[in-house]
């Protein structure tokens, strides 16, 4: 008898992201079973939209990418999933590239991997200067503090389920991709990374978008990093 599908569930964390949401949802593969949206104080129909497109929708008020993705992932856990995609709600990310991200756990061969838009091909203005050299320098950290050869710390990504309890997830905010690099490296886990295209996102970042904002997250980056090494 064949054994059974792995149960794949998508978690999309949003902030005011009605112009992109349904796409990102429609376009995901069928073999994710359920998609979950983190709707992280949406004021537009972030949520409305997302329903439509036949996700669940989780709300957190709290502000923080990291909150959104843990409020997501509490819902997760009453559907028994086997793997869990995450993917950003801005369609900055080719959903249907889902698969590749998904491969390598698929064939065994990995417990988490990662969606390098450093290996793929980005869109001109998609990524700023700011976005690019503080990867560049987080990687370069990973690399020196736990000796995995990470090359991005992008958004789009999948983990095992299993994988993922271990890790115990904690940052709430723009630490939340780089803890979970990092933890995997601690952990032993299998990491890969596949090339994967990148493009302008729609709507306005709510990061990348201000000097502000790409300054607080990579401080807070940076501070996720040495807090990581401190406690190795």
């Amino acid at each position: 008898m064949k054994p059974p599908s792995p149960r794949i569930l998508a978690i999309i964390p949003a902030l005011n992201e009605e112009a992109s949401i349904g796409r990102v949802i429609a376009d995901l593969p069928d073999l994710v079973s359920t998609v979950i949206v983190g709707n992280n104080g949406s004021t537009d129909r972030t949520a409305e939209v997302a329903r439509e497109h036949g996700a669940l929708v989780v709300h957190q008020s709290e502000r923080g990418y990291g909150a959104a993705c843990l409020a997501a992932l509490d819902e997760a856990g009453k559907h028994e999933p086997d793997i869990i995609l995450f993917i950003d709600g801005d369609y900055s990310d080719d959903p249907t590239e889902a698969v590749d991200v998904l491969q390598p756990i698929l064939n065994g061969t990995a417990d988490i991997v990662i969606g390098s838009r450093a290996l793929g091909t980005s869109e001109r203005g998609s990524l700023t200067p700011p976005q690019r050299f503080g990867n560049w320098l987080s990687t370069r950290l990973i690399r020196l503090f736990w000796n995995v050869p990470f090359t991005d710390l992008g958004p789009f990504r999948a983990i095992t389920w299993e994988s993922l309890e271990r890790l115990n997830m904690q940052d709430r905010n723009f630490g939340w991709t780089v803890e979970m690099q990092i933890k995997a490296a601690k952990h032993g886990l299998r990491c890969q990374e596949v090339p994967v295209r990148y493009r302008q996102r729609i709507g306005t970042s709510k990061v990348s978008g201000t000097i502000k904002g790409s300054v607080m997250a990579g401080v807070i980056i940076l501070k996720t990093i040495a807090k990581e090494w401190w406690t190795t």
